[in-house]
């Protein structure tokens, strides 16, 4: 809306299309439209959940779709693998612990007496691994300040990585080997233990959360916003840590442990540490935190607190892929961290996983799928929707005046109006639209006045009339019988054969809604369908064409509606090779047999007493099944089609259009 030009004038204003950019009230899809490409996988044969999958894996509407997301992911994963070496802590203590003896082997070689003799044989005995050789240094008499000095590196070395890498904040508070800063860590942790113990008792922790937030906030750069997001970091990188340890060889594994418990010496740094440990893992049970991390090839050697970030990021990214997957029970869009995605894909990738997310969710909002127990189904308004898009598709090839045309303007008693008015044309019988008339003269009248043409008053024209769309009533009483075994999928006939049928269906229900449609889809035995469970229907690897059965159940629902005109529709691609015993019991044998054929005929007869036409839709070119149905149609009236499968659903469309007008 904008105004006019000059700005407001009389409080009006004009409105004209949006001009300012995308429309801001445009979707961010087309629904049906996504409807349809599920629709389309799932007619060929295939369930909604894949299909769903699918769409969401390829995208749409310009947006990038799962596939491509994770594909990024992976790329990350490897190159954070690939970053340095996760055992890059020992390589420098050992470097460390190298320097610090040859600057005191130095020492000793320039001095003379019996005591620096004494301490080159003690320097010679030293264990070779390199947590043994630190912890025997730890009460040596160092000779060389310098070496002294080196070596007090490791203990600071390693006491700023073991909790640096639990607290990212703290490294350069540790840095510069400060007591005062060692005491406001130990501060922290004391109260950071009290925090996390009063939100494993339950207790409101919302004002303690924010007094140590104000208190130490600036040693947590993730800036949690409650106390969950901070249980959430700091349980994430002791997981990190963890499963560090468990990728490290068995001998690297215990030198680094004996080397953390080195330094953490001070009692209650120690203590605060481990209190700490016990309260993370009580919190968030869940996390991994044994599967090793399977490290690239090359790259430096990392510091213990790097490890552990590096780590970290592996597990996320980890993580990612697998949500991004979807490939596991029970899986679902909301299932991805989309903070997480934004934090390493950027901006885009978040927005284009909410859309993926939000077309999900207006799909089940909207009604055209539900989430049950076992997963999402597709609802009678999506099938109606299917089945609307199947029939257009039918009526595309369909020639209009010829045989199968569906416009039936012949006015009479029993006529029925469809809801839809056309102008009038002479010779019309049909009823006039009293409504639509009377406003297409007042709509007409208003223009001319308007333009100062107006003569005043209402004036009724010939152009003006327009009258209600009827249909015959004739009410017919249908049974399709479609086979459904697996011969079906393996020609490719599957698809083509729901989508007739759900186009016939959908036209019974819009069009002619007094007629009977019932769908029998019949392989080792028959069953009656639903247009959902037609649509959700998959192949089963089930051997058999019991039409007998299915002519059975059509029979039946013939005798439902003895006043309606009896139809029979039968979809096969195969001669019949089952029958049902006296008993009920299935019984299959190839090739078929006379007791087979003679239960089927017997069904067919049945069918021509009660005056029943049956049309048979013969597809593929099975000399048995074109013997077979010659013979039948022969025997009960009927005709035999032999459509291309890409007009399957023409032909029989068209023959229902045909035979419930009577023109038999």
């Amino acid at each position: 809306m904008t105004p006019r030009e000059g700005g407001e004038v009389h409080g009006r204003f004009r409105y004209a299309p949006w001009t300012g950019g995308p429309d801001p009230l445009a979707p961010p899809f087309d629904v049906r439209s996504a409807l349809d490409e599920v629709g389309h996988d799932v007619l060929s044969g295939g369930n909604l959940r894949d299909s769903l999958r699918e769409l969401l894996r390829r995208g749409m509407d310009g947006r990038r779709g799962l596939d491509d997301l994770a594909e990024r992911v992976r790329h990350l994963r490897e190159a954070a693998r690939r970053r340095g070496d996760l055992g890059g802590t020992l390589d420098q203590v050992r470097a460390l612990l190298d320097q610090a003896l040859a600057q005191e082997r130095d020492t000793l070689a320039d001095e003379d007496g019996d005591d620096a003799r004494l301490d080159e044989m003690d320097l010679a005995t030293i264990p070779d691994d390199v947590a043994g050789a630190v912890r025997a240094l730890g009460d040596y008499e160092w000779h060389s300040d310098e070496a002294r000095e080196t070596y007090e590196q490791i203990a600071q070395m390693l006491q700023r990585e073991v909790v640096g890498a639990q607290f990212e904040g703290l490294k350069q508070a540790l840095s510069g080997n400060d007591p005062q800063a060692m005491q406001a860590v130990k501060d922290m942790l004391a109260d950071l233990n009290q925090l996390l113990a009063a939100h494993a008792r339950g207790e409101d922790t919302e004002d303690q959360f924010r007094d140590f937030m104000d208190k130490h906030g600036d040693l947590f750069p993730e800036s949690p916003q409650n106390v969950d997001e901070l249980i959430d970091a700091l349980a994430r990188r002791q997981a990190a840590a963890d499963r560090l340890l468990a990728s490290l060889t068995p001998e690297q594994r215990e030198q680094l442990g004996q080397l953390m418990a080195d330094a953490l010496g001070d009692p209650d740094l120690a203590s605060q540490m481990a209190q700490l440990s016990d309260n993370l893992r009580a919190l968030r049970p869940g996390l991994d935190r044994r599967s090793p991390v399977q490290p690239g090839q090359g790259g430096e050697p990392l510091g213990y607190g790097e490890a552990v970030s590096a780590v970290a990021e592996l597990a996320d990214l980890e993580q990612l892929g697998e949500q991004l997957g979807q490939s596991y029970y029970g899986a679902s869009l909301d299932d991805v961290d989309v903070e997480r995605l934004e934090q390493y894909l950027g901006a885009d990738a978040a927005r284009d996983m909410e859309a993926l997310r939000q077309l999900e969710r207006e799909l089940e909002r909207q009604g055209y799928v539900s989430r049950g127990d076992d997963g999402l189904r597709l609802t009678p308004r999506a099938v109606r929707r299917l089945g609307e898009t199947a029939l257009r598709r039918v009526f595309e090839h369909v020639e209009t005046a010829g045989r199968g045309d569906h416009d039936d303007h012949t006015a009479g008693q029993a006529d029925e109006p469809t809801g839809l008015t056309r102008a009038w044309e002479f010779g019309d019988e049909l009823p006039i639209d009293t409504v639509r008339t009377i406003s297409n003269a007042l709509t007409r009248t208003a223009r001319a006045a308007r333009t100062g043409a107006g003569l005043g008053g209402v004036d009724l024209l010939v152009e003006d009339f327009e009258v209600a769309e009827t249909e015959r009533r004739a009410r017919a009483a249908v049974a399709l019988c479609v086979d459904m075994s697996f011969s079906m999928m393996q020609e490719g006939r599957w698809g083509p054969m729901k989508q007739t049928a759900l186009a016939l269906s959908h036209l019974v229900q819009s069009r002619f809604r007094h007629d009977a449609l019932q769908m029998i889809g019949f392989n080792l035995v028959a069953r009656r369908l639903t247009p959902v469970e037609l649509a959700e229907a998959e192949p089963e690897w089930v051997q058999g064409t019991n039409l007998q059965h299915a002519l059975m159940l059509a029979s039946r629902h013939l005798r439902r509606h003895p006043d309606a005109e009896p139809v029979v529709l039968v979809v096969t691609d195969g001669e019949p090779t089952a029958h049902l015993e006296l008993d009920g019991r299935p019984t299959f044998h190839w090739p078929a047999t006379q007791a087979t054929l003679r239960a089927t005929v017997a069904q067919v007869d049945e069918l021509r007493r009660s005056g029943a036409q049956l049309n048979i839709f013969m597809l593929g070119d099975d000399p048995g099944l074109a013997r077979f149905v010659d013979a039948v149609a022969r025997r009960a009236g009927g005709r035999v089609f032999t459509p291309d499968i890409a007009r399957l659903g023409e032909y029989v469309v068209a023959d229902y259009l045909r035979t419930r007008r009577g023109r038999r």
